[in-house]
């Protein structure tokens, strides 16, 4: 069984490239260079007491520097951490208190900072329980220029710990993912062999690298298997979302990735546009890590018509960190496929009872596909673990061969993840013809009135209302009278009249989802709590609703 470094040797034998083009500069590097490079900086590392084993934590913003650093981390046989950024601007203590968390919880071996950050750490890279700290540039410089001649291949199996992925924390505090190299391989091969990938293919991305979709599912896929990627920073894409279109188009881009949000930006983009690009090379438009919206997916594809983009290409899939990236997909260029569901019947009794598209009290889902090769997957009752048949809905569970062990130094939240060799994602979904639906969350379900209600439908609705910054709106349920649950509305504002846009959101839910809200709460933009990849916080929403923290207009 090969490892991650057998492959990426391999690679750098091909004639593939990475591009960097982060913050306007375009820099082309043949894979095999790049290689040549980390072997020198892994030399670096190796003189300096970094080997096999090592856990190696990286703060750095997307960069070359970066990714021969990581690829130089796996050459040693050592284990990535790729700490995240603030996607925001948000509190400087808070941020550095995360990051000195995750490096004391990941037993750091090794801090490696970008020469800019460094300051902004203070105590959290240093103190008496510290891992030493390297300067990012600097030693890449250094290992470059020695050159990789004292590099010596230590043995790496493929059960060795490849990368620990902390989870984005949306639900709870994030754990380390434990994944081997062989996860990663297996992996890989499922999602090339569904994409029916070739060497001819061209990968675009600005995804951050801390982040599975970003680290696993496009870097690596590039790096380990040869093929063309070009590189972009998540501060490139927000300056200006157009420039995703323009990479795709400019460099023949067949496959990239993206949130639900990021595709509402480019399709904006897109329409504004006074001239044309050229998107016919696209056949792979992941749409995935959050809900999607098929609204969206309709709304990108209307806007990219007029350049080229082939309707099919444009799709969404499943995947989380515990399953390395992918977990189903669909046929390339199946495009968007929905099921349209009886609301009530969902709701009430968690059945999927099919209706006409455009019926009243019809519900909207996306099909997200079939399992990879490797896997297999199934729905059980929540509260029995009993089977669920075809259009039941319950928890979504998973084994296989991209499955990880479970979280690193938790063995208690590693007992909780699996049920006899199956891992629980926490999902609601259902079966159809063999294609996983999903419907939520289970922690974020409310419960009213016998009702199972999706906090999505909630916030889809919401987004909707003049004056709400669409995207950015939380609903849960909160204790009523009675001990009965009600719901909350809290949603970023962009209008003075605060009165009248929460009785237009009380009267948008009420007409739309048939429930009364018990409270609209109007809060700052760029304030609403979200995980360092731009997932909504609807617990730490809640909770700083309860504690009356939140930042209201």
């Amino acid at each position: 069984m090969q490892t991650l470094v057998d492959r990426i040797e391999q690679a750098a034998g091909v004639s593939g490239s990475v591009t960097f083009v982060v913050g306007g500069d375009e820099q082309r590097v043949p894979w095999s260079q790049l290689h040549e490079e980390a072997r020198g900086v892994a030399a670096r590392l190796q003189a300096g007491g970094v080997g096999a084993g090592a856990h190696v934590s990286i703060l750095a913003p997307t960069s070359r520097a970066l990714v021969t650093m990581m690829q130089a981390t796996w050459l040693v046989g050592g284990t990535l951490i790729v700490l995240p950024l603030p996607m925001r601007l948000g509190s400087l203590e808070e941020f550095v208190e995360q990051t000195k968390n995750r490096v004391a919880n990941a037993d750091t071996t090794v801090l490696v900072v970008d020469n800019d950050l460094a300051p902004f750490l203070g105590d959290a890279a240093s103190g008496p329980d510290a891992p030493p700290v390297l300067l990012l540039q600097d030693t890449v410089n250094e290992g470059i220029a020695t050159g990789p001649a004292a590099y010596r291949r230590p043995d790496i199996g493929p059960d060795d710990l490849a990368i620990l992925q902390f989870t984005s924390g949306s639900t709870s505090e994030p754990k380390g993912v434990m994944i081997p190299h062989r996860i990663i391989c297996a992996n890989h091969d499922a999602m090339i062999s569904r994409a029916r990938m070739t060497r001819a293919d061209v990968l675009v991305s600005w995804l951050p690298l801390y982040h599975d979709m970003g680290l696993v599912g496009l870097l690596l896929l590039g790096m380990a298997v040869g093929v063309d990627l070009v590189l972009a920073a998540p501060q490139d894409f927000l300056g200006d979302p157009g420039r995703w279109m323009e990479w795709i188009a400019r460099y023949g881009g067949t496959a990239t990735a993206g949130p639900n949000f990021s595709w509402v930006l480019a399709a904006r983009a897109l329409r504004q546009r006074k001239d044309t690009l050229d998107l016919s090379s696209l056949r792979i438009g992941l749409n995935g890590a959050e809900p999607v919206d098929p609204a969206t997916v309709r709304a990108f594809i209307d806007a990219g018509a007029r350049h080229g983009l082939r309707p099919g290409s444009v799709f969404p899939a499943f995947g989380m960190a515990e399953v390395a990236i992918g977990g189903t997909f669909p046929e390339p260029m199946a495009g968007l496929r929905t099921d349209v569901v009886d609301a009530a019947a969902l709701e009430s009794d968690g059945r999927a009872v099919p209706v006409e598209s455009g019926a009243d009290g019809g519900r909207e889902l996306v099909k997200l596909g079939r399992v990879l090769d490797g896997m297999e997957l199934r729905i059980v009752d929540p509260s029995d673990g009993s089977l669920r048949a075809e259009r039941e809905v319950g928890e979504l569970q998973i084994r296989g061969t991209s499955v990880t062990p479970g979280y690193y130094n938790n063995p208690e939240a590693t007992a909780e993840l699996f049920d006899e060799g199956w891992l629980g994602t926490g999902d609601l979904a259902y079966l159809v013809d063999g294609e996983l639906v999903i419907c939520g969350r289970i922690k974020d379900l409310i419960i009213v009135g016998g009702r199972n209600v999706y906090p999505q439908d909630i916030e889809r609705v919401v987004g909707e209302v003049e004056g709400v910054r669409a995207g950015n709106v939380i609903a849960f349920g909160v204790a009523g009278r009675h001990n009965k649950e009600t719901v909350v509305v809290v949603a970023e504002s962009r209008t003075d009249d605060g009165d009248g846009l929460r009785a237009a959101v009380k009267h948008a839910v009420g007409e739309a989802i048939g429930l009364p809200v018990r409270d609209v709460i109007l809060v700052a933009p760029g304030t609403l709590p979200k995980t360092s990849s731009g997932k909504l916080q609807r617990a730490l929403c809640k909770q700083r609703y309860l504690a009356e923290e939140l930042q209201l207009v």
